[in-house]
C-alpha cells in the first residue's frame, strides 16, 4: 500500500536479488514495524486543490470537494495512503507445510481471540461452550441445515487454524482450513475498533460489497463473510505462489513475453471491474498474487469504489507511486486512474522499477505530475507505444479497455482463450501442495496464532450490518454481473 523506501532502487539493484531487510521488519513480528503492516493508514494526508500551476502542497491534511465545470457528482471519501510493502511478500527460507498441533479453531473470549482445541465428530463438527461473541446471525433461515455444506453461513467455530500468514493495521490473516473438508482459505481478521478510529467502516463494508459481486478467472473470490461484536471476518481462497511483487524484485525484471501473459491477466480483470461499474485503485504489485498455475489474482480491494459514468471520486487513495496525476492534484478521478496504475506495472515489470521515485513524496507527486516518462531503448517499439498510451497525463487521453486489448503489443494474445486460463504463463512459482507457505515470510508463519485483546467498538447501531455472506452458486454470480 506508500513509502518511497523501495522506490530509492538504483540501477544496480535491479539484476539483484531485492535485500530481505528492506522487504521484512528484522524485530519480533509481535511488534511489527508500521511500514511492513498490510494496512498501514499512519501516511493519511488529504489532497491539495487543483491549481492551474499543477502545484501541489501536502500541508493540508483535508480532503478538498474540487469544484468542476462539468454536471458530475464528485465524492470525498476519507484520504488513505497506503505503504509499498506488504505482510504477505516473499518466500520462507524453508517450506512449512503445517503445525505439528491437533486440531485448532478460533474462539473470541471477550475482547481477545483465542486457540481451542475441538473435539471431531462423525459429522465433523467442534463441540465447544457457546459465546456471547460468536458470529451475529444476520437475516436468519429456518431452512439452513437443508443447505449444501458450502452454501450455509459460517462463524469461527467452522475453521481450523493452521498459520498466521499476515498482519496488519487492523489485525491479521490467517490460513485456515473448512472443517469437515480438505478446502483451505486464507482468513482476513479485522478489528472493529481500529476501523472506527481511523474511519474507515465504509471501505470495509465495500470492499465486503464488492467482493462479493465479482467473479472472475484472475480475481481472488471471497467464499465467506461474518461479523462478531469485535470483529469484521473476510474468508478468500488462499493463493500461495507469492506476490508479484517478490517475484518481480527477485528477478530484478521479466521479459516482455511473461510481463505481456501478466499484464493482459490484470487488463482483463480491470476491465471486468469496470464493465460492472468498480474502480480498483491500489494496483501495485503487492495486490497481485500468483496462484500455482502461475497466472496472476487480483486481491485487497479495501480502496476499491462502486462507480457510474457520470461521477467521479476526489479521494486522495492509494499508493502513491501507482497514483495517477489527477488523484495527485486532487481534480477529481474516474476509472481511467486505474489505467494509469496498470501503465506504472507494466513499465515496473519491464525496467526494475517505477517511472517515477526518489526522494520525498513531494518530490515523487512533482515527477508523476510534470515529468516526462523515460523509455529505455532496450524495450520494444510496441511496448513503448503502449506505455505512452497508459501513461498519457492528461485521462482523457489514456487508452481504454478496449484500445489496449487492441493494441499490437498484445496481437499475440487470444483474449478468449487468456479469460479461459488456457495461456500458461512461463514461470511457474514452487508450490507443494494447497497448504503449502513457502512463499510467505517466516516472520508471519511463525506468529503466535492468538490475536491481541481489543477495545469494545463505539458506536449506536452497527454500522456494519448486512456485513454476512455466502458465496453462491458459480451459475447465480454469472446471471446476477449479466443483469446489473
Amino acid at each position: 500500500m506508500v513509502s518511497s523506501q523501495l522506490s530509492s532502487l538504483n540501477e544496480s539493484h535491479i539484476h539483484k536479488a531485492f535485500p530481505n531487510q528492506l522487504l521484512f521488519p528484522m524485530g519480533p513480528p509481535e511488534t511489527p514495524t508500521s511500514d511492513n503492516l498490510e494496512f498501514d493508514f499512519s501516511d493519511v494526508f488529504g489532497p491539495a486543490s487543483a491549481q492551474p500551476s499543477m502545484e501541489i502542497n501536502t500541508q493540508n491534511p483535508k480532503n478538498l470537494v474540487v469544484a468542476t465545470e462539468s454536471n458530475e457528482m464528485l465524492y470525498d471519501d476519507p484520504a488513505v495512503i497506503c505503504s509499498r510493502s506488504h505482510s504477505l511478500v516473499g518466500p520462507s527460507t524453508y517450506v512449512t507445510h503445517s503445525l505439528k498441533l491437533s486440531k485448532l479453531t478460533l474462539r473470541e473470549t471477550g475482547d481477545s481471540l483465542e486457540l481451542v482445541e475441538g473435539v471431531r465428530e462423525e459429522a465433523g463438527k467442534v463441540h465447544r461452550k457457546p459465546s456471547i461473541d460468536d458470529a451475529i446471525l444476520e437475516n436468519p433461515d429456518d431452512n439452513i441445515e437443508s443447505r449444501p455444506l458450502e452454501q450455509q453461513p459460517v462463524g469461527l467455530e467452522d475453521f481450523e487454524v493452521l498459520k498466521v500468514v499476515g498482519q496488519g493495521a487492523f489485525g491479521k490473516v490467517y490460513q485456515v482450513r473448512r472443517n469437515g473438508t480438505s478446502d483451505i482459505y486464507a482468513m482476513k481478521v479485522m478489528r472493529k475498533d481500529k476501523v472506527m478510529e481511523k474511519n474507515h467502516a465504509e471501505y470495509m463494508k465495500s470492499e465486503r460489497d464488492i467482493l462479493g459481486k465479482v467473479d472472475h478467472p484472475f480475481i481472488v473470490p471471497l467464499r465467506y463473510s461474518f461479523q462478531t461484536k469485535y470483529r469484521l471476518y473476510l474468508v478468500l481462497d488462499f493463493v500461495n505462489g507469492g506476490h508479484l511483487f517478490f517475484q518481480l524484485y527477485r528477478q530484478g525484471l521479466f521479459r516482455e513475453d511473461l510481463a505481456r501473459i501478466y499484464t493482459a491477466e490484470i487488463v482483463s480483470a480491470v476491465s471486468h471491474l469496470h464493465a460492472n461499474g468498480i474502480m480498483h485503485r491500489d494496483l501495485k504489485p503487492e495486490n497481485i498474487l500468483l496462484d500455482a498455475a502461475g497466472h496472476v489474482m487480483l486481491t485487497d480491494f479495501g480502496l476499491a469504489k462502486e462507480f457510474d459514468e457520470t461521477t467521479r471520486s476526489n479521494s486522495m487513495c492509494g499508493t502513491l507511486e501507482y497514483m495517477s496525476p489527477e488523484i495527485v492534484i486532487g481534480k477529481g478521478h474516474d476509472k481511467a486512474a486505474d489505467w494509469w496504475s496498470v501503465g506504472i506495472l507494466l513499465y515496473e515489470m519491464l525496467t526494475g522499477k517505477p517511472p517515477f521515485t526518489g526522494g520525498n513524496r513531494q518530490k515523487v507527486q512533482e515527477k508523476i505530475i510534470k515529468e516526462k516518462i523515460k523509455l529505455p531503448a532496450f524495450l520494444s517499439s510496441e511496448a513503448h507505444s503502449i506505455l505512452k498510451g497508459l501513461l498519457q497525463k492528461e485521462a482523457s487521453k489514456r487508452v481504454g479497455s478496449e484500445e489496449i486489448k487492441r493494441h499490437k503489443w498484445f496481437k499475440s494474445i487470444n483474449w478468449k482463450k487468456l479469460e479461459g486460463r488456457e495461456i500458461r504463463p512461463s514461470f511457474l512459482p514452487q508450490v507443494a501442495g494447497d497448504q503449502c507457505v513457502a512463499n510467505f515470510e517466516e516472520c508471519w508463519t511463525s506468529m503466535p496464532v492468538i490475536d491481541s485483546p481489543v477495545a469494545s467498538p463505539t458506536f449506536g447501531e452497527n454500522p456494519f450490518k448486512g456485513y454476512t455472506y455466502v458465496r453462491p452458486a458459480a451459475s447465480f454470480l454469472h446471471c446476477r454481473m449479466k443483469d446489473g
